[in-house]
Order: structure tokens, then sequence, then C-alpha cells
């Protein structure tokens, strides 16, 4: 396929794929469809629709996404002693610290996301990309990482003022491409291209779920009906809230004064039926009846706790559904104990950890292009590595310093080798250690060797009860 041909098939796919994602990203930033009302709904009907919307959706991406911090790798192969790895050193020059957070979020949101690798004049670095603008082929989208095409769109066209704008990427080149339509195959241009400076096309595709059949599923599009569930009892409540949520004064054998014109005559309407004065009744406001036969009473309210009760179920569906510890979205957690909140939290471990799965191995990915963009062989070939994810299980610190503890006196196991489980050590830190312990090591060895060179080791091995003359 020649690369005009790709350009127009990426193009096809994008514009296939757009609808989906916009309904997805404006689920996720609070515009859902209207619930039910009536065809006659006047504005203070549609005044409560709108405010029925209870957007639950970015929860949903944000529970597991803040579980998701890669806090450094660690390679498959022996890295150079005193020295940082090549790929942790072009993760903090993409600031990929910061900028993971975008790539993660947007594949639970829209099922996928990707990064591009590419060299520039500060370096190799590598950035994210959004699903609603960049779409990839891959010979067997299932369990292919590597795209063999890709195409991102960097402006979209302004009617006949303005063409579009995107990059294309293949195996070897990376070329520009102008469109007017993404189905206007007559407009779509495709510039010359040049050398990307990897083996392989430079993107990569974060997928949150993927199934046999290459589809990815991201954590908002399967919870839309409960999110429209939510948003019709929501609907209701208000409506019931504020039509009928309180007692109704009647009365009967009583009518309201009637217009009259200036001669003193009643005024009627078109149908011929008098017009009656405006009341002025509130709360504050007592109705007199003249006649004796005039009766009141009162309409009883409509209890709203049977709303509230379906809210809360929905609620709690959807937390079920979407593995969300209740929680996290009902905010009850009095009087919970400690083993019923890690079972609350087991089904969204076990979801998190999924994610890291998947995304771990885009991560290695990443890294291998970028060593190899950067001409480190070793570090290209090394398939082997792995990103270390940042473990946000709370517990005390005393808690792991004891665990740990633990495992290097009755299991052996080196203590050098327990530094990266203490909680929330970073590379950094864990890089500040080695030096600090080579340091101290040196130190050690030069008093040593001081010492037996003044003879104070000999002296000092001399039993006391040794003659010394």
């Amino acid at each position: 396929m020649n690369k005009r041909d790709l350009a127009i098939k990426l193009l096809a796919i994008l514009d296939e794929d757009l609808p989906t994602l916009s309904r997805i990203d404006a689920y996720d930033r609070g515009t859902h469809d209207d619930p039910y009302m009536p065809a006659q709904a006047d504005d203070e009907y549609k005044l409560l629709a709108k405010r029925a919307t209870s957007n639950w959706c970015p929860l949903l991406v944000n529970t597991p996404a803040q579980a998701l911090y890669v806090d450094s790798f660690r390679p498959g192969r022996d890295s150079v002693p005193g020295t940082d790895s090549p790929e942790w050193e072009h993760w903090q020059n993409s600031r990929l610290d910061a900028r993971q957070i975008a790539v993660h979020r947007g594949a639970l949101k829209f099922g996928h996301s990707f990064t591009l690798t590419e060299s520039t004049r500060k370096g190799v670095i590598s950035k994210g990309l959004s699903a609603m603008r960049t779409t990839a082929l891959f010979e067997d989208a299932a369990n292919d990482e590597t795209p063999y095409a890709a195409l991102t769109v960097t402006r979209w066209p302004v009617a006949e003022k303005q063409v579009g704008k995107a990059r294309l990427w293949d195996g070897l080149n990376e070329y520009p491409v102008e469109f007017k339509g993404l189905t206007d195959k007559d407009s779509i241009r495709v510039g010359k291209g040049k050398l990307h400076g990897a083996s392989e096309c430079p993107v990569t595709r974060f997928a949150a779920a993927v199934d046999l059949e290459g589809r990815t599923t991201g954590v908002i599009e399967p919870m839309i009906p409960l999110q429209n569930r939510i948003n019709q009892t929501v609907f209701d409540l208000l409506v019931t809230q504020t039509y009928a949520s309180f007692k109704v004064r009647t009365v009967t054998g009583m009518a309201p004064p009637l217009k009259r014109d200036t001669e003193g005559d009643v005024v009627l309407d078109e149908n011929g039926q008098p017009v009656p004065l405006p009341m002025n009744h509130s709360a504050k406001r007592f109705l007199f009846a003249e006649d004796h036969e005039a009766k009141f009473g009162t309409l009883d309210e409509t209890p709203l706790g049977g709303f509230i009760e379906s809210v809360d179920m929905s609620i709690r569906h959807l937390a079920a559904v979407s593995q969300t510890p209740p929680h996290h979205l009902l905010g009850q957690i009095a009087n919970l104990s400690a083993e019923a909140l890690l079972a609350a939290e087991t089904a969204l471990s076990r979801k998190v950890e999924e994610f890291r799965k998947g995304f771990g191995e885009s991560w290695e990915r990443v890294f291998r292009l970028a060593a190899e963009m950067s001409g480190v062989e070793l570090s290209a070939n090394d398939h082997s590595g792995e990103v270390i994810w940042r473990d946000m299980e709370q517990r005390s610190l005393a808690q792991s310093a004891d665990a740990l503890g633990k495992l290097g006196d009755q299991l052996g196991i080196p203590l050098k080798g327990l530094w990266e489980r203490v909680p929330g050590v970073t590379k950094n830190e864990l890089d500040r250690w080695s030096e600090m312990a080579e340091e101290d090591n040196t130190d050690l060895q030069l008093v040593q060797s001081l010492r037996r060179s003044s003879g104070q080791d000999t002296i000092n091995s001399i039993p006391p009860s040794a003659p010394t003359g």
C-alpha cells in the first residue's frame, strides 16, 4: 500500500471512530443526553434537566488513573555501575513523570491512547497523542504491539479557508499530509518523506482493554447507560421536589374576584368566560372565606424517599459494574473495619493490575524506541526490562520497615535489594542511596587500609595475656 492510500485509509478510520470518541469525551466533560421529558416541556423543565446531570464519568477514570504511576525502570541487562540507565534518562528528558498521567487517562477514557517517540533538537523525547486525533494500522490489532503505519491530525480543516494538516509514519519515514475533509479523497495530499530514525513505526498504542478482535474499550463507554439512568432518576427527583414535595392547600365554595372594566361590567376572555383577578398568594398570607359553606383542605406531598433510594441503588450498580469501591462513589466510610475496606478495594486492585500489565508493555516499547534513536544498541534490544509501578497501598512506614527487616534477617534477602520496596522511594533517591553506600564502603576500606599500614590491626589482634617482651 503506497503512502497516499495509507493516509486515505487512516483518515477514513478516524472519521468512522470520531462520533463515538466525541460522545465519550462529551460524557467525560459533563455534556450528557437530556433525560426524558414531555414534548411540551417549558423552560423550567429544561433548567431542571440541565441541573439533573450528575457526572460520575471523571471519577471512573480518575480512580484507577491515580494508582498508575511509573516510578522507575529496571533494565533486563547488567547496567553500567555508577551511571543512570539510558531509559530513565529519556523518561526524565521527556518530562514523563507528569506527562504519563495524560497518556494513562486518555487510554482509560477512550480505550486507547498513543505516544510518539521522535528526535528533536533537545534529544529523543516521547509525548502523548490523543485518540481523537490519532489512529494506527496493525497487521494483527489484537496481538501486535508495533503498528505498520500511524497518523495524527495536527490541524483540523476550517471550511475553505484552511486545509487540515497531519503527520503520517510508516516503518522508516514520516510524511506531511494535507486534507480538506477526512473522507475527501481528492483533497488528500502527501508530501515527501524523511527518515524518522527508527526501524519501525515510532507511534506506540496504550490500550486499556483489547479483545481478540482488536477492539479497545475504555471505562466510560460501557457506563453511559447507567449514567443516563442516574440522570433520569435525579431529574424525576428534582421535578417532584419542585412541584409536589410540599402540601397543597385547597378550598371549595369560594370564587376569586372578577376583573371589571371602567363601567363595572365583568371582562370576558375570547371564550366568553369571566377573567379572574390575579391572586397574590404565598406562605405568608391567609385566605378568608365570607361564605360559611366554603371548605378548606390539603393534598399530601409526594414522598422523596423512593427517588433517593433509587439514586443510591443506581450508583451501587455503577460501582459494581465498573469495579469501583462503593465508598469512593457514595462517600460512606464510617464504621468500616480494615478488613472491610481491604475487601472493598480488592476488585479495584485487580483492575489496576490489569491496566499495569498492558501499559507496562507499551512503556517498555517506548524505551526501546528511544534507545534505538539514541544509538544505544544494548537498550534497544533489551526485551526483558520492566517498568516499576509505585506502590499505592496505604500502610505506615513502621509496618513497612518491620516487614522489610524480617525479609532481610529471616530470608537472607540482600538488604540493598529491598530498597526498592520502601514506600514512596523514587529512582533518584535509590541512586543517591547507592552512591552514599559506595562512599561509606570506600571510607571504611580507607580506614582499614590506614590501620593495617600503621600496625594497629596487628597490635589490637594480640590477646591481652600474651607476652609482649
